[in-house]
């Protein structure tokens, strides 16, 4: 009866010790950051100037970002909040102002729906650091040197961008990196 006894005890004693804490990232913790852009009025910088009907699309973009930008379709907003690509140097978006659906002539039919509206493609190119963050969050891609390039066109509603530090990086979301005047 002892040896039973003393079996069991040893096997809580060996079940206690091989546990370990569950290892959960909690959702405060600060991971990827995103790149946060302000719209600003053209002919004074110091005021917010909402964008009219805003469609923002990724450029040849995973479709994981689906989730990030369904907040700006046909919506009034003077700020983006968008993610960069972890495993490329460069991201590109198009962004369309005063964007309304063209349902071409079809109304019963969606499939041959497009958007109208001011498209302006932006292209931002960056160098991705990986920073260790903790065993149960891993890393985090932190972007250096990151520049926003306007690609000219016949139509342009972005007039310039700004950014807000030379060198501009992108460490957290507390903070605006860019400013577009419109």
């Amino acid at each position: 009866m002892k040896k039973i006894s003393l079996l069991f005890i040893i096997l809580i004693i060996v079940g206690n010790y091989s546990c370990e804490r569950d290892d959960i990232c909690p959702d405060s913790t600060p991971t990827t950051p995103r790149l946060i852009i302000d719209f600003i009025d053209a002919t004074d910088s110091d005021i917010f100037l909402n964008v009219s009907d805003l469609v923002v699309i990724g450029v040849e973009n995973d479709e994981f970002l689906d989730e990030y930008l369904e907040d700006y379709v046909f919506t009034n907003t003077d700020n983006v909040i968008l993610p960069l690509k972890t495993t490329d140097n460069t991201t590109e978006y198009i962004l369309v102002s005063d964007a309304e659906v063209n349902d071409n002539d079809t109304p019963d039919d969606d499939t041959d729906d497009f958007i109208d509206g001011n498209y302006d493609k932006i292209i931002i190119n960056y160098s991705r650091e990986e920073v260790y963050v903790s065993r149960a969050c891993g890393y985090k891609t932190i972007f250096k040197n990151v520049t926003l390039t306007i690609v000219e066109d016949d139509d342009n509603w972005m007039i310039s961008r700004q950014p807000l530090t030379d060198n501009q990086s992108v460490e957290d979301e507390t903070t605006t990196h860019f400013n577009i005047s419109h």
